[in-house]
């Protein structure tokens, strides 16, 4: 009765931050000392003990209730004895066996309120114990459940015993949701088990990650990330590490969860753990690299901070060999420094003294990236498993590059830049497809960037030299609007580190204002926009080469396209008329009846427009006096 009293005294507080209680609770339970929490329950079944030795009433249902509270007595004892125990190497899992022995001291307290009842002495209880017999094989069925949760709990626990291996069977505490008990069951191996057992486990965590997004919550925060990590870092086993890379990719797949693997400081053992290890264990953590980066701002700087760059880099450029010097010939393009490497190694002039591959070179006075000591394994791989390393470190720095100037000038600085280069022009598929967004993000913080842009994209660099050569290559001969996008944007990036006589850059661009792929169209009109754009210093220059080139007429077309294609393509050609207006071109395609005819609505919604279109009105009406100067005055 005092226990119900005390309840009933703090119930009428507690019910407005009823979460918040249990909340708070949970954490109060998991700052308690293990010996501490399991001690209650130890306690309680103590006190039961005694109770059913001083029950007068129900003695059968009272010693077949002992013997339960007997057994679930013993099972806590040995929890005890094993979180006690340290074991060298290994750190206690102790999250299931504070869950379970919460829901333990809860049948526990009912049966001891049950038992106390049947003591000598009470009449009133006796009285009423005949309506109290369904309560004893309630209290029955809760004590077996406990047995079993206690069982299940011991084998998961001795996982470094005979048995080992991760545990698949279901305790009656998850019947209702057996994902945790799988997961309880995974992370205790990887804490406790054996090498082979844990690998087994990070196999399990992965494929339960990649069901969906509420197991991989679980695992996060039943705290499954510090036994993978530690796993990642275990150079004994390449499975082990594969499996807890693989595990760790599939969680690594929203913000949040990538700041937890951050927060326990994932970030140094991944970097380092890709410049060391098998190159399959590489494919994983380039791929983790990558996805790290992709959902988490935060991840894009702490793998800066750790130089991710430059092992990827090096594992990206491995094979590629080049003369030493010619890397710094302005003269050379990417194409023929190759054709020189191979023409050596045919005649067997190639030397170790003479030369390098790139990988090589970038990580000079470096010991990540893989150095001589992964290099012989590297040289016997499977060529399809080289390949796949070479896309995943692609697509981390692809990763690593969008929206930061930093990570940008990182790779350029490693000179991944002429590596690139290399690879757009040799390969196919998704290894060239990443190389070129890579290429773009990098061209695009340089776009937003004057030191960036002045320091990478010189006019005399090779590396820079080599990547606008195979860009305007892809966007020549490529078919694949895939392809020509990336490479389409990022020569309007660069727009403004062109100079007038490099006029080439400008015609396939102008080309591909009549591509069949409307998208392919607009990313060149807004690229032929950047070059014509008042922020670039030719522009008048750059808007008379795209006239001379024939771009007028293709851009007609292309303003009966799409919205976004009318907006790029009004945009375009409005600088065309404010910087070139006296051109016959502009006149013969009846530019100033196109400007005449927007519609004011679009124009509302456009407020670059507004300020556009009467600009380049007056501009070709001083050039074309067969019009009236009434077109300057139109308002908009």
């Amino acid at each position: 009765m005092a226990g119900k009293s005390a309840q009933s005294t703090v119930a009428p507080s507690a019910l407005p931050s009823k979460h918040h209680s249990q909340k708070q609770a949970a954490i109060e339970q998991q700052e308690k000392r293990i010996d501490e929490v399991l001690s209650y329950p130890i306690l309680l079944s103590d006190q039961i003990t005694q109770a059913v030795m001083e029950a007068d009433s129900f003695k059968l249902e009272c010693s077949e209730v002992g013997k339960q509270v007997e057994r679930v007595c013993q099972m806590l004892r040995s929890a005890v004895r094993m979180a006690t125990t340290p074991t060298a190497g290994v750190t206690f899992y102790d999250r299931p066996l504070r869950r379970i022995a919460a829901e333990v001291s809860k049948t526990l307290e009912k049966v001891l309120i049950q038992v106390k009842k049947c003591r000598r002495g009470n009449i009133f209880r006796r009285v009423l114990t005949y309506v109290t017999a369904a309560e004893f094989r309630k209290l029955l069925s809760l004590l077996d459940s406990s047995v079993a949760d206690m069982t299940w709990l011991l084998s998961i626990l001795d996982v470094g015993g005979a048995g080992g291996g991760v545990v698949l069977s279901l305790p009656p505490i998850a019947s209702n949701d057996p994902i945790i008990s799988w997961v309880w069951s995974g992370i205790a191996t990887l804490h406790m088990g054996q090498l082979q057992d844990k690998t087994e486990a990070a196999n399990q965590l992965a494929i339960l990650a990649n069901d969906n997004d509420r197991n991989k919550q679980i695992i996060v925060e039943e705290g499954g990330i510090p036994p993978l990590l530690k796993l990642l870092k275990d150079s004994s086993s390449v499975d082990g590490q594969i499996a807890a890379a693989s595990a760790l990719c599939n969680l690594a797949d929203d913000r949040e969860r990538v700041q937890s693997i951050i927060t326990f400081l994932g970030i140094p053992i991944i970097v380092h753990v890709l410049g060391d290890s098998s190159m399959k264990v590489q494919i994983k953590l380039a791929h983790l690299v990558g996805k790290m980066a992709k959902h988490c701002p935060l991840a894009q700087e702490d793998f800066a901070r750790e130089n991710v760059i430059r092992p990827l880099v090096t594992l990206l450029s491995f094979d590629l060999f080049m003369d030493d010097a010619l890397l710094k010939v302005g003269k050379q393009s990417i194409h023929s420094i190759v054709q020189i490497n191979k023409e050596m190694e045919k005649k067997n002039l190639y030397k170790p003294g003479l030369g390098t591959s790139l990988s090589l070179h970038y990580s000079e006075g470096s010991s990540k990236g893989g150095g001589s000591s992964n290099r012989k394994e590297r040289e016997n791989e499977k060529p399809e498993v080289r390949h796949e390393l070479k896309v995943n470190c692609a697509e981390a720095l692809w990763m690593l590059a969008r929206g930061s100037v930093v990570n940008s000038k990182r790779i350029t600085d490693t000179k991944g830049f002429i590596c690139l280069a290399k690879l757009v022009e040799t390969e196919q598929g998704e290894l060239q497809s990443n190389c070129l967004m890579t290429i773009m993000e990098i061209t695009s913080a340089a776009e937003s960037n004057a030191d960036l842009r002045r320091a990478t994209f010189k006019a005399n660099s090779p590396p820079a030299k080599a990547v606008v050569d195979q860009l305007l290559r892809v966007i020549k001969t490529c078919d694949d609007p895939r392809l020509q996008i990336p490479a389409t944007r990022a020569i309007g990036s660069l727009a403004r580190t062109f100079p007038a006589r490099e006029t080439r850059v400008i015609s396939p661009l102008v080309e591909q204002l009549s591509h069949r792929n409307p998208d392919v169209a607009v990313e060149s009109a807004i690229s032929l926009g950047k070059f014509a754009s008042p922020d670039n210093f030719l522009c008048v220059e750059h808007s008379k080469t795209i006239i001379e080139f024939g771009g007028v007429s293709p851009l007609m077309r292309v303003l009966r396209m799409s919205e976004k294609a009318h907006l790029q393509g009004l945009i375009l050609m409005c600088y065309l008329a404010i910087n070139a207006g006296k051109s016959e071109a502009l006149e013969r395609a009846g530019v100033v009846n196109v400007l005449e005819g927007v519609d004011r609505g679009f124009v509302g919604q456009n407020p670059q427009l507004k300020e556009l279109i009467p600009q380049a009105i007056y501009h070709l009406s001083m050039f074309h006096q067969s019009h009236s100067g009434l077109l300057t005055q139109r308002a908009f």
